[in-house]
C-alpha cells in the first residue's frame, strides 16, 4: 500500500480524530521507560499486543487518510461515522456481525461493537493480520460481508495518494514538559479532572430522570459495589487500581452532585449499566489515552 501512516510518540495509543497517524506510548521507546511502566502500573505490552493495537490504529488511519467514512458504501456496511460514542453500550459475545480482535474487554473480543469507527478499524485489522485465516474463519459469519468489503477498498485505492495530508499531533513526546515522577504522580489526577463533562453525560444516560416516593441515590449504588467495580475495572483495563480508583471516585463524586436516583426494581439493570460504563470509561483510557476512545 502507497499510504505510510507517521507514527509518533505520546502518552497513549490512538490516533487524533480524522488525523491519518497514529500515538504511540513513549515509554516503548526505551527499555529503560518500560521497566519503570511496568513498576508503576504493573503491565507493559509484548510484542504481540503491540502489533495488536497497531494494526488497530493503522485501521483508523487508512479509513482518516482516504476518508472512507465518507462513502455511503462505508457507511451502508458499517453505520455512521457520526453517531455519539456510547460508553454504555451491551455488546453480544456471540454475535458473528462483528469480527474479534482486540481481547482486553469486559465481554471478551468486543470492541468492534462499539462504534462504526472502531467496527471498521477492528475488521481491517483482522484482513490486515498475516495468516490470520479470515477466510476460512469467518466464512460462514455475516461480518464476512464486512471483510470482503475491506479487502475490496484496499485493491481500490493501495496505489492511490492519501487524500488526507493533514499530520497535526495530540501531545506529542517533545512537548510534554512533565518529569516522569510527576507523569505517573499526576496520572489518577488527570483522569479525575479531564473525565467531569463526559462522565456526567453517561451517568445521565445510565440513570434518567424518574419520578416517584421511594427511589435510591445512584452515588449509593457505586458505593455498594465499589470493590466489585475496582477489581472488574483493573481485570479488564491497563489502568493501574489507583487510576482505576480515581475513576469511580470520579462517577461516585458526579452522582451524588447531581443527585441521580434510579427506582428499587430497576437495580439490577442499573448494576449491570453501571460495571460497562467503568469498565468502559477505562478501556477509553487504556487504549488512546483518551476520554472518546
Amino acid at each position: 500500500m502507497r499510504f505510510k501512516p507517521d507514527v509518533y510518540l505520546t502518552d497513549g495509543w490512538g490516533c487524533p480524530d480524522r488525523i491519518p497517524v497514529i500515538g504511540v506510548p513513549f515509554y516503548l521507546a526505551d527499555e529503560r521507560l518500560q521497566r519503570i511502566e511496568e513498576e508503576q502500573t504493573g503491565e507493559i505490552e509484548d510484542p504481540r499486543r503491540i502489533l495488536t493495537l497497531l494494526r488497530h490504529e493503522a485501521g483508523h488511519a487508512v479509513n482518516y487518510a482516504y476518508r472512507l467514512w465518507r462513502r455511503p458504501s462505508w457507511e451502508e456496511v458499517f453505520g455512521r461515522f457520526r453517531r455519539p460514542y456510547r460508553d454504555v453500550f451491551r455488546p453480544d459475545p456471540l454475535s458473528r456481525e462483528y469480527v474479534k480482535h482486540i481481547a482486553v474487554s469486559p465481554y471478551g473480543r468486543t470492541y468492534a461493537q462499539k462504534h462504526p469507527d472502531e467496527d471498521f478499524a477492528e475488521t481491517f485489522a483482522v484482513w490486515l493480520t498475516p495468516r490470520s485465516g479470515w477466510r476460512s474463519r469467518y466464512r460462514s459469519w455475516p461480518a464476512m460481508r464486512k471483510l470482503l468489503y475491506v479487502n475490496g477498498l484496499m485493491r481500490e485505492i493501495r496505489r492511490r495518494p492519501a487524500e488526507n495530508a493533514c499530520r497535526r499531533l495530540l501531545r506529542p513526546v517533545q512537548t510534554m514538559t512533565l518529569l516522569l515522577a510527576d507523569h505517573y504522580g499526576k496520572k489518577a489526577e488527570r483522569y479525575r479532572r479531564a473525565a467531569r463533562g463526559y462522565v456526567d453525560d453517561r451517568l445521565r444516560e445510565v440513570f434518567p430522570a424518574v419520578r416517584g416516593a421511594q427511589l435510591r441515590p445512584a452515588a449509593g449504588l457505586f458505593r455498594k459495589l465499589r470493590a466489585r467495580l475496582l477489581e472488574r475495572v483493573v481485570m479488564w483495563s491497563e489502568l493501574s487500581e489507583r487510576e482505576a480508583a480515581a475513576i469511580l471516585r470520579k462517577l461516585e463524586m458526579r452522582s451524588e452532585a447531581m443527585k441521580l436516583t434510579y427506582r428499587p426494581r430497576q437495580e439490577g439493570e442499573r448494576v449491570m449499566d453501571v460495571v460497562s460504563l467503568a469498565v468502559a470509561l477505562a478501556l477509553d483510557y487504556a487504549y488512546t489515552g483518551r476520554l472518546t476512545g
